[in-house]
């Protein structure tokens, strides 16, 4: 991928995050919320941009590390990563479960 592509995909995702947050609904806990969702989608491009500038090409390197962050291996957090994916699928199911029982009620309201 060409650095013009990478760089118009961090911003483009950038704005979209920015867009998804201010849907959010206005409270504290939210607020909070967007405010870190932001700054973690908004870094990767900015981290981008600064390797883009780096002097030399080892200091290119550690600043695109930032991008990637790789703070952990992928195999020490998996089970993390897997639990979330699992947490997030039960949320969604329950929420269809939820929604399919509300409309139910709508088309039967004796039930």
């Amino acid at each position: 991928m060409d650095e013009k592509t990478f760089k118009a995909r961090t911003k483009k995702l950038a704005v979209t995050i920015i867009k998804q947050m201010d849907t959010l609904p206005h409270s504290r806990a939210a607020e909070v919320i967007a405010k870190q969702v932001i700054r973690s989608g908004t870094s990767i491009g900015a981290n981008y941009r600064a390797a883009c500038r780096a002097k030399s090409t080892p200091d290119m390197i550690n600043k695109m590390k930032i991008v990637e962050a790789g703070l952990a291996p992928k195999e020490q957090i998996k089970d993390m990563y897997n639990e979330t994916n699992e947490i997030l699928s039960m949320t969604v199911a329950s929420i269809k479960t939820l929604r399919g029982r509300s409309q139910s009620k709508i088309l039967n309201p004796k039930s």
